[in-house]
């Protein structure tokens, strides 16, 4: 049997080495904190979240937000370092003419393209994206449908902004951005994903999405966690066997049929809220929703697919009445 003496010598040597596993988790935890609190505080500027397009039916989603004279130059693109936020692979480069970009690889980079020009089509502000469908980054060797942010000089990216706190609470504007996560099966609906640019020229802050990977796949149901299971992005054809919208709750507000992360954000979304937003959408070609795909090298059956999907999402918005 052990002495004594020689359990309580166990038992110091147990803590002991469990402190050693906790304190550097701890430490970083300490440092994330420290660093949330040191966060800058939002500078002053005229908050933006929509901005009416009077060109809806003239807008071009194959070159989307920025036009053709913002696309990256592919020649002699140059990794800079490796970005490690989100869950995505993601490298800061410089392009052949000196901007700044941050580059997405994998599953996400072509649903994320198109999800932008739709948002942009409607006038919620988006960051400037396109997608390479072959590129060389120097440093890094080849890939295949990379996904280019840019990093424009006079935009500065001010931080956060949360869904439930915002300057937008409870208007038109913000509901209708509500209905297009839902429309585009966002299910990775996190303040994370959201981020403020201080347009500083302007003295704007737009309040956009900066991540919108996790769209046109299946939010995912079932019990017992399936959801988790089922979930899906970059999905065509989960996305367009996804049913979109169940009915009109008696309240008057729109029941969708959303699985995704924060299902209580769209509880409270009026049939007018959801129509208006349907309206705008309306206003799109089918050859411009299909452009949204086709800038993001989806196959022409896989444009023809997700361009169905959507215009019959859009069309359940319109005919809702209540």
């Amino acid at each position: 049997m052990l002495s004594t003496v020689t359990k309580r010598r166990l038992v110091s040597f147990a803590l002991l080495f469990i402190l050693g596993l906790t304190a550097p988790h701890a430490a970083a935890a300490q440092k994330k904190r420290g660093k949330q609190k040191q966060a800058k505080p939002v500078p002053q500027g005229t908050a933006v979240l929509w901005r009416e397009p009077a060109d809806i039916a003239a807008r071009d989603l194959l070159t989307g937000p920025g036009g053709a004279g913002s696309r990256p130059s592919l020649r002699n693109v140059r990794f800079i370092k490796e970005d490690k936020s989100g869950t995505s692979k993601k490298y800061r480069v410089k392009d052949g003419s000196g901007r700044d970009w941050v580059v997405k690889v994998g599953s996400e980079a072509q649903s994320e393209t198109a999800a932008v020009r739709l948002l942009w089509a409607v006038g919620y502000p988006t960051e400037i994206v396109h997608l390479a469908p072959r590129v060389n980054l120097r440093g890094k060797g080849d890939f295949t449908n990379a996904r280019f942010e840019l990093r424009p000089k006079g935009v500065r990216r001010a931080g956060e902004w949360k869904w439930d706190d915002n300057p937008f609470k409870g208007t038109r504007e913000l509901q209708g951005l509500k209905v297009m996560m839902v429309l585009l099966n966002n299910w990775d609906i996190k303040d994370e994903n959201n981020v403020i640019l201080h347009q500083q020229g302007a003295g704007e802050l737009h309040y956009a999405i900066s991540d919108l990977g996790a769209t046109l796949g299946k939010t995912g149901g079932g019990g017992f966690g399936l959801w988790r299971i089922t979930r899906s992005r970059n999905d065509p054809e989960g996305f367009a066997d996804d049913k979109f919208i169940d009915g009109i709750r008696d309240d008057g507000t729109v029941d969708f049929n959303f699985s995704g992360k924060q299902t209580e954000l769209f509880k409270n979304i009026t049939v007018g809220q959801a129509r208006w937003i349907g309206s705008l959408l309306a206003q799109l070609s089918e050859r411009q929703i299909g452009d949204a795909f086709r800038a993001a090298n989806y196959t022409p059956g896989e444009v023809r697919l997700l361009t169905r999907a959507v215009r019959s999402r859009v069309e359940q918005l319109t005919r809702l009445r209540g």
